[in-house]
């Protein structure tokens, strides 16, 4: 595990594509980094060697890369998710004339597992940026608060609410986030042999998750962030 967590946690790091901070990390083991992609900017096409990354698109619509090759470009507007497997090299482009906003999720919580195959801005061979590129998060920034019991934090971002909440068994699971997309953070889901069928780090539908926790075991209660238009 990297050792210098709280420094990414604590600051905001200005990229020639725009901008990105964590907006919430749990146990240094998985961090959600609020994404803002100006008009014309695109990340580096680059992969993570030991950690799995996903994306929920919270704003605009998103152009993704997945693989080395361009044509293998879709769209994906709110609120799409995407995983990606350590070694898939994706990059995300924003072609419209306003920003572009996601939420990226990487599991272990590792900023500096970075390869970078190409870039539009001279850094294919260069580390994540580091302190120069770095300031400190401020204060009217949105950051995420973890729940406490039963407790339910919600918040507001353009058309969309993300709630973050701890999820005992499939009785708590409502309809009014059927057409959601919702990030495991922790806990996990299991079978009679406990054998995990999905764990912190993934990224699925909300309906998707009520078949599974009805016919699996929640084994430990899980720690969900539901994001639904």
């Amino acid at each position: 595990m990297e050792s210098n967590t709280q420094f990414f946690t604590e600051n905001l790091f200005q990229k020639p594509w725009g901008e990105e901070y964590v907006i919430f990390n749990f146990k240094k083991k998985i961090a959600v980094t609020f994404l803002k992609i100006k008009s014309g900017g695109k990340t580096s096409l680059h992969c993570h060697s030991k950690k799995k990354t996903g994306f929920i698109i919270l704003d605009g619509n998103a152009n993704v890369q997945i693989g080395i090759y361009k044509k293998n470009t879709f769209k994906y507007k709110p609120v799409s998710r995407l995983v990606f497997r350590p070694g898939l090299f994706h990059r995300i482009i924003n072609k419209s004339k306003n920003d572009l906003y996601a939420l990226e999720f990487e599991n272990p919580y590792l900023k500096k597992d970075l390869i970078r195959l190409s870039d539009d801005y001279g850094r294919s061979k260069k580390n994540y940026e580091g302190k120069k590129y770095s300031k400190l998060i401020p204060k009217n920034y949105l950051k995420f608060r973890m729940p406490q019991n039963k407790n339910i934090n919600k918040y507001k971002f353009k058309n969309v609410e993300i709630i973050l909440k701890y999820l005992n068994n499939s009785k708590e699971l409502g309809n009014s986030y059927s057409k959601a997309s919702v990030a495991i953070i922790d806990g996990k889901i299991s079978d009679k042999k406990n054998q995990t069928v999905i764990e912190s780090g993934e990224i699925i539908k909300y309906s998707t998750l009520k078949i599974l926790s009805k016919k699996f075991y929640i084994k430990k209660k899980l720690l969900i962030m539901v994001v639904k238009k």
